[in-house]
């Protein structure tokens, strides 16, 4: 493995903010998603959606819909043909076979012409349903004798969207064989994390809290929608895809097992990616894939909002318990808790994640965590940024702040006693490396919204009569890694081209060219970083879960300086000097010492791409295998309002530390701290899922489903720690979950500073505000 340059050492680039490559196309318009191909022949599929949340399919008639002018075909689940139509995975079984589970299951496809053809085909499908029992409420459905969700197969698996992308948790194969549970069938995993003594913890507790938090479902709200285009070769047998998605090689595997093909004949083409964060790791591909081989022509999905709301893969809702005891003096002593995550429709919502996040803040000698995976008929669930760490952190901050109050102790100073440092074991039977969590919270501590917060609490002018409060909260990530692959060609112009597998997301694609430019000794506006597709790009696991930096970046540093061996090798033999006596610089390469005794790289690649030329072409390879995540820390302060008479409340100013281990481009990083934020606030204040008893999704449109508006997002101040990572490239972390991991929990605590009250679902609604104000008094 390539040996990370030291962080302390002067850089010429990482480390320097600069400008995104992909941001010049983004903001004039001219960037091109996978809804914008025109390909001659294109047609436009368009779902069918179950209006029930539960029912049996007794028939499904077509005929008028493939009588509509401009209507190729209609499909359902026994005639499309899907290779594995019966499998309970989503993706590989599409349409609704002879049940629907949630409303908004797609029972058929329509292929049109055109888009109009094809919604006034879905409209003409007739389909006659037969109710059957709804259960919604995750906490119901747990109980024996509860109404079955759905008939279930024995071969369901429990695993979140994107699988390996997000995060690297150790299963503990010590605890010895539990009691059975009395549980319904609708409980599709559990996991019980324990250390210690739970009783004895509760007997040396001098002081308890306990509280139950409910989080909603929420949906990742990318710009782009789930989108997809793909066309068949000539003769039909072969696939060109271009997906929205972030995991190219695993659309690939995906659809060839959908249709049954080999993956050669299945090319993948990178596209640009409208958002994505965990919910494009695979969903509709298969299907898309399957229409365009069945119907021999070019075919394009593309969600319309609405569908995406009905039919996507949010986070899941969560009912979480926690119970804490500690000293008087404010040593944390006992945690147990009981986790329960909605995964919707199918298993998937990675239960035991979120008890993991639980216990991987603080040291507590005596821990008790219970998971439970609960199915529901609701939308299946999938991976949104940190995926179940905002709902576990604001349960588990909450609970933090009560106790802290109970105390009587400064809230940082409990935090600072207690939580993790390098050594201390994790609660799968591991040790923490060196974390940064400390050296953020004492960030926290000396800025100036913390250090003087009673006078911060005064309420401006316009805010007369408004109560004025400031919270803290503290989260993390653990981090996932992935082997990785990656090139750098040089060409015959002087410049360098980095050619990677992952997908440009969030301005990765320039913090790869940064790495390469630092381990080549060229200025970044030399390297051009190429996706190319699945037939010739090096292998990458998919994009996201704040590993994408971390475990491609020493990829491509390890290509950067192979290549640049070759090239001081080529050059050594045309200056006639050692290649330890040449540096690389401002597009030369120079004998050190002697000025004017160089060659342009320019030249260097001539001698290895003409005609009889007399060396091989400059192609660096980096093959990497980070075996160890590098996990992550943030730490946040809220300074919120409250109006006593409505219960609104509004975010006056943010602070958000971060231990992001180097800071590739520091802009960048400030940028997703504040898009971590502001997402944040979504879920704090704003976003939610909400059903009716018969399971019909009363959010279902952007008129309906609340978002932060610019006029909701305050002054939000970045302050970059650096723990340097002792795998990451130049010592960098992965930087994209940890920001929005905290923010529930620090408005939720600020709230509770400035009203006494405490709020214990989210969002926090001026409705559920103005009630806890009520109870509290």
């Amino acid at each position: 493995m390539t040996q990370t340059v030291n962080p302390t050492t002067p850089h010429a680039s990482v480390g320097k903010s600069t400008l995104r490559q992909d941001a010049p196309d983004k903001l004039t318009g001219r960037t091109r998603y996978a809804g914008d191909l025109a390909l001659p022949g294109l047609l436009h599929a368009r779902f069918v959606l179950s209006p029930y949340a539960h029912a049996r399919i007794v028939n499904i008639d077509t005929s008028a819909a493939e009588a509509i002018p401009g209507v190729a075909a209609v499909f359902t689940s026994k005639t499309l043909g899907m290779a594995l139509a019966n499998s309970s995975s989503r993706a590989q079984a599409p349409l609704a076979q002879n049940e629907v589970y949630w409303c908004g299951h797609p029972v058929a496809v329509v292929v049109g012409e055109t888009e109009a053809a094809a919604e006034d085909g879905a409209a003409a499908v007739d389909i006659d349903y037969e109710p059957l029992s709804v259960v919604i409420d995750p906490v119901e459905a747990m109980q024996p004798g509860a109404p079955l969700a759905r008939t279930r197969s024995k071969d369901e698996v429990s695993e979140i969207a994107g699988g390996g992308a997000h995060a690297a948790v150790s299963e503990d194969g010590s605890q010895a064989e539990e009691p059975k549970e009395d549980l319904s069938e609708n409980v599709s995993d559990t996991t019980h994390l324990r250390t210690g003594d739970i009783e004895a913890g509760w007997r040396e507790a001098e002081v308890v809290v306990e509280r139950t938090y409910r989080t909603s479902s929420v949906h990742q709200s990318y710009m782009e929608p789930q989108s997809i285009t793909v066309a068949p070769s000539a003769s039909g047998h072969q696939l060109t895809v271009w997906p929205s998605t972030q995991g190219l090689f695993g659309v690939r595997a995906d659809i060839a097992k959908a249709i049954n093909i080999p993956e050669r004949q299945i090319r993948v083409e990178s596209v640009p990616i409208g958002g994505a964060f965990g919910g494009k790791f695979g969903l509709h591909e298969p299907l898309a894939g399957a229409l365009a081989y069945k119907l021999r022509k070019p075919v394009r999905l593309v969600y319309t909002r609405q569908e995406d709301l009905l039919a996507g893969n949010p986070a899941p809702q969560s009912v979480i318990t926690v119970k804490l005891g500690a000293k008087r003096d404010g040593t944390l002593v006992a945690m147990q808790a009981k986790a329960i995550f909605d995964s919707g429709a199918y298993p998937g919502a990675a239960a035991a994640l979120g008890g993991f996040i639980l216990a991987s803040t603080y040291r507590c000698p005596n821990v008790d965590i219970r998971c439970y995976e609960v199915l529901t008929n609701k939308v299946s669930t999938g991976a949104y940024r940190a995926p179940n760490a905002p709902q576990a952190t604001f349960a588990l901050e909450s609970t933090v702040n009560e106790l802290t109050q109970a105390l009587e102790m400064d809230a940082i100073e409990f935090r600072l006693r207690n939580a993790f440092k390098e050594g201390d074991p994790t609660i799968d039977r591991r040790n923490w490396i060196r974390i940064g969590l400390v050296e953020c919270l004492e960030k926290l501590q000396q800025h100036p919204l913390w250090a003087e917060r009673e006078k911060q609490k005064e309420a401006p002018p316009e805010l007369a009569g408004w109560k004025i409060g400031i919270g803290v909260a503290a989260g993390g990530w653990p981090g996932g890694t992935e082997p990785t692959a990656a090139a750098c060609r040089l060409e015959t112009d002087g410049t360098i081209t980095v050619v990677l597998g992952t997908v440009d997301l969030t301005g990765s694609d320039t913090s790869m060219a940064l790495i390469a430019a630092e381990g080549l000794g060229l200025s970044v506006s030399s390297v051009n970083v190429s996706h190319d597709n699945t037939d010739t790009m090096p292998y990458s696991g998919g994009t996201g879960g704040s590993k994408t930096t971390y475990s491609m970046g020493p990829a491509v540093l390890a290509a950067a300086q192979d290549a640049r061996n070759q090239i001081l090798s080529i050059a050594a033999d045309m200056l006639e000097a050692s290649p330890e006596d040449l540096e690389i610089k401002d597009g030369n390469v120079n004998v050190k010492g002697v000025p004017g005794k160089n060659v342009p790289l320019s030249q260097v690649a001539a001698a290895s791409m003409r005609f009889g030329g007399q060396h091989a072409p400059v192609y660096g390879r980096g093959q990497v295998a980070v075996k160890n995540s590098s996990p992550m820390f943030a730490a946040h302060i809220a300074k919120v309002a409250v109006d006593p008479d409505t219960g609104e409340v509004r975010v006056l100013d943010y602070v958000a530390a971060q231990d992001v281990g180097f800071a590739i481009n520091p802009a960048e990083v400030e940028g997703q701290i504040h898009g971590g934020v502001t997402q944040g606030l979504g879920w704090a204040l704003f976003e939610g899922f909400s059903y009716d008893e018969n399971g019909q999704l009363l959010t279902s449109t952007l008129m309906d489903y609340a978002l932060p508006h610019s006029q909701d997002v305050p002054n939000i101040t970045p302050l970059m720690v650096e723990i340097p990572s002792a795998s990451g490239p130049f010592g960098a972390k992965g930087v994209g979950e940890p920001p929005v991991v905290p923010v529930a929990a620090a408005v939720a605590n600020a709230i509770a500073d400035a009203t006494g009250a405490r709020v214990t679902h989210i969002p926090m609604t001026p409705e559920r505000v103005f009630t806890a104000l009520n109870s509290a008094q």
